[in-house]
């Protein structure tokens, strides 16, 4: 089985699928990606914070509020001021005409935040997927771990009932008989841990979604099924598009629009304030008003200035040391598949079918009793072992193609015409 990324941007399913309600129910590779697209915490916590975002975008667009003011003059004094009956009232109307750009300064900051955040979603939505694949093959190694110990268990029992013919016929000892016995005994061990590490796969998986008791049955699928995937300088351009690097454009776009806010604080704002005053002496009505500037308004935005400037300017350094990092990665990555890769067609074509035809001879001999037991069943653990050997570099390289596609966002194999066998790649 081949695990597969969408390409990019986002994982996309290609169609509805059900999840399994039943024991006898079979989960894809597909049903998983979908249970963990649609109710995992971490991914559902982005929808409150995109709408805290909008709240500050909103709350940014806002421009001054206007003050209303009541100012009274000559009251409760002595003489002519005494009591009220002398009073002037003034009502006012104030508020603060910014200068600069702020107002788009805000506007920009808030909306760029928001952009932001649809890019770190995408990102953490591929480690997620890349960890459900991970799980899934998991599982799906239990299972053909599982199948290699069925295999020695046939072996051995075969063993087991040609040592007891010739014992029987007194052709060999009963330690033969006890030691086939006791191989047997020790592949059925081995197939007792797989069908519990199985167990503790599907219930690592099921941890993804939430699932304390899952019922449902791995679809399942071939890790041996290796693909052919592009060379390594083909990888490397695509890692320029990974969604880890495609944040720090947008992360530019924050920093120039916080630099840009920080120089809109060096202009600086007018207070104004208008009004009307009612004179004590004959009642009569007049406009009164007034405009302030601060001072030193410029030389109070310089640290605030020099702070965005230098994250601006050191954005590009940490994308460099991002790129590094991810280039470095993908190289071990791409070196590991290549190597298990290698490793896998070479024992299904090379050793494990001379290992077979050596058991069978070693078989044939030993019920002619022209080799030793201990030969045929060295012959048996040498085969077992091979075929495990092959499994886990299998597994090695799957892992690997795990991580490569993560770090890509490319798809290398589609295989929906075996999605009802072996669930839908990755």
């Amino acid at each position: 089985m081949s695990f597969r990324f969408a390409a990019k941007a986002a994982f996309v399913v290609a169609c509805a699928v059900a999840f399994p309600t039943h024991a006898s129910d079979t989960l894809t590779l597909r049903d998983a990606f979908q249970r963990v697209a649609d109710t995992h915490p971490e991914l559902r916590l982005f929808g409150p914070r995109r709408d805290a975002l909008e709240a500050e975008l909103d709350r940014a667009s806002l421009r001054p509020a206007l003050f209303g003011g009541v100012e009274v003059e000559n009251v409760l004094g002595s003489g002519a001021a005494s009591g009220v009956s002398g009073a002037e009232v003034t009502l006012t109307l104030a508020s603060v005409l910014e200068r600069g750009g702020k107002l788009d300064a805000r506007r920009v900051l808030a909306q760029s935040r928001i952009d932001t955040l649809a890019v770190e979603r995408e990102g953490r939505r591929l480690d997620l997927l890349a960890e459900v694949a991970r799980r899934y093959l998991a599982v799906v190694a239990a299972q053909h771990q599982g199948a290699i110990a069925r295999m020695d268990i046939d072996q051995r029992d075969r063993t087991v009932t040609a040592a007891r013919r010739r014992h029987e016929a007194g052709a060999s000892p009963e330690a033969v008989v006890l030691t086939a016995e006791a191989a047997a005994a020790r592949a059925r061990l081995e197939l007792a841990r797989a069908a519990q590490a199985e167990i503790a796969a599907r219930q690592h998986l099921a941890a993804l979604w939430g699932e304390r008791s899952p019922t449902f049955q791995v679809a399942g699928g071939d890790p041996l099924a290796l693909p052919e995937i592009a060379d390594f300088a083909e990888l490397a351009a695509w890692l320029q598009r990974t969604p880890e690097l495609a944040q720090f454009v947008d992360e530019q776009r924050v920093r120039e629009a916080r630099l840009q806010f920080a120089r809109s604080e060096a202009t600086p704002d007018l207070n104004w304030q208008v009004g009307v005053r009612r004179m004590s002496d004959d009642n009569d009505f007049g406009l009164v008003g007034s405009v302030s500037i601060p001072f030193g308004t410029r030389g109070r935005a310089q640290p605030g200035i020099r702070a965005a400037q230098a994250e601006l300017a050191g954005l590009e350094i940490e994308r460099e040391a991002a790129g590094l990092s991810l280039y470095s990665t993908l190289a071990e990555a791409h070196g590991h598949f290549e190597v298990a890769r290698l490793e896998t067609q070479r024992l299904e074509e090379d050793v494990l079918p001379r290992l077979a035809r050596a058991e069978a001879a070693a078989a044939t001999a030993y019920r002619a009793g022209a080799a030793s037991h201990l030969e045929w069943a060295s012959l048996q653990a040498e085969h077992t072992a091979a075929r495990i050997q092959q499994l886990r570099a299998a597994l090695e390289a799957q892992r690997a193609l795990i991580e490569i596609q993560r770090l890509t966002g490319q798809a290398f194999v589609a295989d929906t015409a075996a999605e009802g066998k072996a669930g839908v790649t990755p």
